[in-house]
């Protein structure tokens, strides 16, 4: 099998930084570590990944670990090979990465791991994530909203933060039974008061009617 230069010199450093590892291991350098980032040394030396990529006393194992898996699969780790992701976040771009996702999108530390899960379904889906990439919605609104992308609602009705996720739930179960949400899509109604004006709609109650009389009350 033919291997381009580049590749080879890729193999011949990762082969010359593990025989360094394996005689580092030998030295005080390796009690640096608890005994859980030992084993993930270990076990990337094992596998025969570039370890020096993860060796390092501020990552905590379960963030060796994430990045060992993805050198293991040969996946770009220096996209969240950093110790401010934790090891959910880490896992999240991993799974991207995986899927050939662009994880550009979300691997941003701004996101939480909830939010890059959201976005991670939503680019699996192929849906436009851009609707959702928002760090002023929480996992629970862009879980609403990438709902709506998958049942091709018109998600502008609710996709506006000031919507908590129960109202936003609210709308896009309404638009999914094609009811004019244009009475109720409004943030300054409460869930109740939105229930109450759906009610009417479905029982054909005049709306404009009704609040002329409420208002009189």
């Amino acid at each position: 099998m033919y291997i381009n230069k580049k590749e080879r010199t890729k193999k011949m450093k990762k082969e010359n930084n593990n025989l360094n590892i394996e005689n580092l291991i030998k030295t005080e350098w390796f009690n640096q570590f608890d005994e859980s980032q030992k084993n993930e040394i270990l076990d990337g030396i094992e596998a025969n990944v570039d370890v020096l990529i993860y060796a390092k006393p501020e990552f905590y194992w379960e963030q060796m670990e994430q990045i060992r898996l993805g050198l293991e699969d040969n996946l770009d780790v220096s996209i969240y090979a950093k110790k401010e992701f934790n090891e959910y976040q880490m896992e999240e771009i991993r799974r991207g990465l995986e899927s050939n996702l662009d994880v550009k999108c979300y691997s941003n530390l701004k996101f939480t791991e909830d939010q890059m899960y959201q976005i991670r379904l939503g680019l699996l889906g192929k849906l436009d994530v851009s609707k959702y990439t928002n760090q002023k919605f929480n996992e629970y609104q862009m879980e609403e909203i990438r709902l709506g992308l998958m049942d091709r609602l018109e998600i502008s009705w609710y996709a506006n933060p000031k919507f908590n996720k129960k109202q936003m739930k609210f709308i896009r179960e309404a638009l999914e039974y094609n009811q004019d949400v244009s009475f109720f899509a409004n943030p300054e109604l409460s869930l109740e008061e939105m229930k109450v004006i759906s009610c009417c709609l479905e029982n054909d109650v005049d709306i404009l009617k009704l609040t002329k009389k409420l208002k009189k009350l």
